[in-house]
C-alpha cells in the first residue's frame, strides 16, 4: 500500500480503536458507574440497551457519508463521541451522563461505516481483507489493551477524568482525521434530498447480493449473542466458577477476536472472501455443535469457546471487506445498513438466549445457533449466486 494510505489505515485504526472503547467500557464499569452516580445497576444497564436501540438510526447514516463525504463523516463521528464525553465529565448526574453517553455511542454509528467505505474505494479488492482486518483490530484491543488502561484511569482519578481523556483524545482523533485524510468531493445535494435517501435505503433491499449480505448478518449475530448472553451462566452453573475465572474467560474471547481479526488481514485475500466465509460459517457451525460435547470441563468449555468467537470473528471481519464491493456506488450506505442488521440480530439473540437456556440448557442454546447459522449460510449462497466483484 501507499504511504499515505498507510497512514490513513493505522489512525483510523487508532480512532476506532478510541470509539470502540466509548462504546464498550461501560459494560466491564457498569458497577463503578452504578456506585459514581448513586444509581442501581439495572439503571446503567438500562443505558447500554438504549445504545444498542439506537444503533439502527445508524442506517441513515451511510447514505449521509455518500452524500456529504467521507472524512466529514468520519471527523462528526469523532465529535459527537467528545461531545457526548465532555458532557458526561461536566455533569456527572444520572440523566446527563445517560444522554451523554447514548450521544457518544452515535460517533461510531457515524465513523465505521464511513471509514470502511472510504478503504473500500481506496484499497484494490485483492487487498480489501488484509486492510480491513487491520482496522477491526481495534474490536478485540478495546478488550484487550483500552479498557484495563482505562481502569487504571478510573481507579487512580476518578470515574470523571475517564471521560474528560476520551473527551480530548476525541477532538485530537478529529483534528488529525482532517490532516491525514483527503478532503470530500461531496454529491451536490438536491431538494428531494430525503427521497433520495429513502431510495438508497431501498436498494439495499432490492439488489440481491446486498439483501443477502444483510440478511447474512442478521442471522449469524443473532447465533452468536444467543449463546454469549448466558455462556457466563452455563459456565456458573456447570463449573462453579469465580468472578475472577469468568473475567479470565473474557479475555480468551478477546483473544479469539483479536486472532480471528488476524487471520482475515493474513488469509482471507489469498483464498478469496467468499470462499473465507464459507469456511469460517463452517468452522462456527461446527463449533457452536462440538460446544457441549467438548466443553465438560472448565479448561475445555474455555476452549470450545474460544473456537466459536475465533470462527465467528474470522466471518464478521471477512464479510466486512466483501459487502465494501456489493454495493460501489454506494459503499457507506452498504457497510451501515450490514452493522444495522447484526445490530437487530444481536438485540433478537439476547432476547431469545436467556429463554432458550431456561428451556433447554446449553445444549438447546448451541443447537439454534448452529441452525441460525446455517441460515446465514443459505442467505449468503443466495445473495451472492452469480456475483463477481466489478
Amino acid at each position: 500500500m501507499k504511504g499515505h494510505l498507510s497512514r490513513q489505515i493505522i489512525l483510523g485504526t487508532l480512532c476506532k480503536l478510541l470509539l470502540n472503547i466509548g462504546r464498550r467500557f461501560v459494560y466491564p464499569f457498569a458497577p463503578a458507574l452504578s456506585r459514581g452516580l448513586d444509581v442501581p445497576l439495572t439503571a446503567i444497564t438500562s443505558i447500554i440497551a438504549t445504545t444498542q436501540i439506537t444503533s439502527l438510526v445508524g442506517l441513515f447514516s451511510g447514505p449521509l457519508a455518500d452524500r456529504t463525504g467521507y472524512r466529514f463523516m468520519m471527523q462528526a463521528g469523532l465529535a459527537t463521541l467528545a461531545m457526548g464525553m465532555l458532557l458526561c465529565g461536566l455533569a456527572p448526574v444520572y440523566w446527563v451522563v445517560f444522554l451523554g453517553l447514548v450521544l457518544a455511542s452515535f460517533g461510531k454509528i457515524l465513523f465505521d461505516p464511513a471509514l470502511q467505505a472510504f478503504i473500500g474505494k481506496n484499497v484494490p479488492y485483492s487487498k480489501r481483507a488484509r486492510a480491513i482486518g487491520t482496522i477491526e483490530i481495534s474490536w478485540a484491543g478495546s478488550t484487550l489493551m483500552g479498557i484495563p488502561l482505562l481502569g487504571l484511569v478510573i481507579e487512580y482519578a476518578g470515574l470523571g477524568s475517564s471521560f474528560y481523556i476520551i473527551a480530548l483524545l476525541g477532538f485530537v482523533g478529529w483534528v488529525a482525521i482532517g490532516k491525514v485524510f483527503p478532503a470530500d468531493k461531496p454529491e451536490k445535494v438536491s431538494r428531494r434530498g430525503a427521497k433520495q435517501l429513502f431510495h438508497s435505503l431501498i436498494q439495499l433491499f432490492k439488489i440481491r447480493p446486498a439483501a443477502g449480505m444483510l440478511a447474512f448478518g442478521f442471522w449469524i449475530s443473532l447465533a452468536n449473542d444467543n449463546l454469549f448472553v448466558v455462556y457466563g451462566a452455563w459456565f456458573e452453573h456447570d463449573f462453579n466458577i469465580s468472578l475472577v475465572s469468568l473475567g479470565f474467560s473474557t479475555v480468551a474471547i478477546g483473544v479469539a477476536e483479536l486472532l480471528g481479526e488476524f487471520s482475515t488481514a493474513a488469509f482471507s485475500d489469498r483464498l478469496g472472501l467468499k470462499r473465507s466465509i464459507i469456511i469460517g460459517l463452517v468452522l462456527a457451525i461446527t463449533a457452536y455443535l462440538l460446544l457441549p460435547i467438548i466443553g465438560t470441563s472448565l479448561p475445555l468449555a474455555m476452549v470450545a469457546m474460544f473456537f466459536v468467537f475465533f470462527s465467528f470473528e474470522y466471518t464478521m471481519v471477512t464479510s466486512f471487506s466483501l459487502s465494501t464491493e456489493l454495493l460501489p456506488e454506494a459503499r457507506a450506505t452498504m457497510m451501515a445498513g450490514f452493522y444495522a442488521a447484526a445490530g437487530l440480530g444481536r438485540m433478537v439473540g439476547v432476547l431469545i438466549g436467556g429463554v432458550l437456556w431456561r428451556t433447554g440448557g446449553i445444549e438447546v442454546v448451541v443447537w439454534v445457533s448452529a441452525a441460525l447459522t446455517v441460515m446465514g449460510l443459505v442467505s449468503l449462497l443466495w445473495g451472492l449466486k452469480g456475483w463477481k466483484p466489478a
